[in-house]
């Protein structure tokens, strides 16, 4: 599955006054239809895509889906493939921030609204990277709550992690053959000295923490006393274990070269540049969860000599067909976003209007050389990679098959095993 994206992040900053909308920035409200052909024209079959969640989810309840009506509309007239995201790093002003506690459950009836008003959409992702999210907004102060200690960011955690297990439940109500592509970054924290082994192994470990509750998978010892000491209850952690839907799953993860972080020895981390690569990384996440695996975000802005986007897209493909060819089931592969994005420069801390060049197109709709190069690497490799594995293709119902026998039959195929309970317990599950 080659995808690209259209960037639709809502964080609030500057403590709920000001809402940071990526797809006004980028003029996609004006050039929706524009930008969908786009896509088609790069020869694109998936794109992850939602509707505005702030413009769209109105109270506990209340939506106006004008806008999503159209564009939805549009991405099945042209048998695009979306793979929904629902939630990408805010919510509207009445839920507040991340620290509701009525989040989860009220995310999930907006879930199931959704697949109930679009029930040939397959592919969802309902919250993006939940530990970024939890991270930024409750770790290091930046977006929605603003918060920066332990307790802050546990609670923002079981809350993403509880409305992505939610949304899953009531939307494989509505569409039982759903499949959920989480988009998770995948991080790695590199120690720079014996005294920094110590906070540096801690992260690694938490790194893991919003994944292996999503999945229900057990913690370790210290783990599940980090969550404890910092406001999880014992119920809360079982329905995670009790909740465990990790077979209508594939594992997504994101790369980019600021993902490995080298840890000093008071804990403080800084970017260390691509270390040990998103093919190492992978390893590590796919040897935990046993999951098939997308790698569903990467970008590099095109730089001075305007060949450095086009050199890190190789580089990236370079690391899937390594994972592929050690045999980590990869079905999947994203440059994310369609379009450049704007003030990503401060990750979305302040509202410039700058303009950062990671897109495969610029903001004037031009197509920029990492664009062309990602072209051809579909022309290229498209027809290869399905003849390689047969059982390695998604079983994806195109929007035009949506009403088809086979379709029904693979929906009703897919009910009865929501039916037959799991027999592999939430154990741990290191190789």
């Amino acid at each position: 599955m080659f995808a690209t994206g259209v960037e639709n992040s809502v964080p609030t900053i500057d403590n709920g006054r000001t809402r940071v909308d990526e797809m006004e920035s980028c003029g996609h409200y004006d050039r929706w239809q524009e930008d969908f052909a786009l896509v088609r024209d790069m020869g694109i079959g998936y794109l992850r895509y939602g509707p505005p969640i702030h413009l769209t989810w109105l109270g506990p309840d209340k939506y106006d889906w004008d806008f999503a009506d159209k564009s939805f509309a549009e991405l099945q007239r042209l048998d695009l493939v979306p793979i929904v995201d629902l939630c990408h790093f805010g919510v509207p002003d009445w839920v507040g921030n991340f620290q509701n506690p009525d989040f989860p459950d009220q995310f999930a009836i907006y879930a199931g609204r959704f697949a109930e008003r679009y029930p040939w959409v397959q592919l969802y992702t309902p919250v993006n990277e939940m530990y970024i999210c939890a991270t930024f907004s409750a770790r290091y102060g930046w977006w929605n709550e603003q918060l920066s200690d332990d307790r802050a960011f546990v609670t923002a955690l079981k809350h993403l992690v509880r409305a992505n297990v939610c949304a899953m439940r009531r939307i494989l109500e509505v569409r039982a053959d759903a499949i959920f592509i989480q988009s998770e970054s995948s991080e790695y924290f590199h120690a720079e000295s014996p005294a920094a082994i110590r906070p540096a192994e801690l992260m690694n470990s938490q790194r893991f923490l919003s994944l292996d509750l999503n999945y229900g998978r057990r913690l370790d010892s210290e783990m599940y006393e980090y969550l404890m000491d910092n406001g999880m209850t014992r119920e809360e952690y079982h329905f995670f274990l009790d909740n465990r839907l990790k077979q209508h799953c594939i594992m997504g993860n994101d790369y980019y070269v600021t993902n490995e972080h080298r840890v000093s020895e008071d804990g403080r981390t800084r970017a260390s540049g691509e270390i040990f690569g998103y093919s190492e990384i992978t390893r590590q996440y796919h040897q935990r969860y046993h999951l098939p695996v997308m790698h569903t975000e990467t970008n590099l802005s095109q730089g001075p000599l305007g060949t450095e986007a086009v050199d890190w897209l190789w580089k990236q493909w370079a690391n899937v067909l390594r994972v592929r060819n050690d045999g980590v089931p990869i079905v999947g592969f994203t440059w994310y976003s369609l379009t450049d994005q704007v003030d990503w420069d401060s990750a979305l801390r302040e509202k410039r209007g700058n303009v950062n060049p990671l897109g495969l197109y610029d903001l004037d709709r031009k197509i920029r050389p990492v664009g062309e190069a990602y072209k051809r690497l579909i022309q290229q490799w498209r027809d290869v990679l399905p003849t390689q594995s047969l059982c390695l293709t998604v079983p994806v119902v195109l929007p035009s098959d949506a009403d088809r026998n086979f379709a029904a039959e693979q929906r009703a195929r897919a009910k009865r095993m929501i039916r037959t309970p799991a027999t592999s317990p939430a154990v741990q599950e290191d190789g």
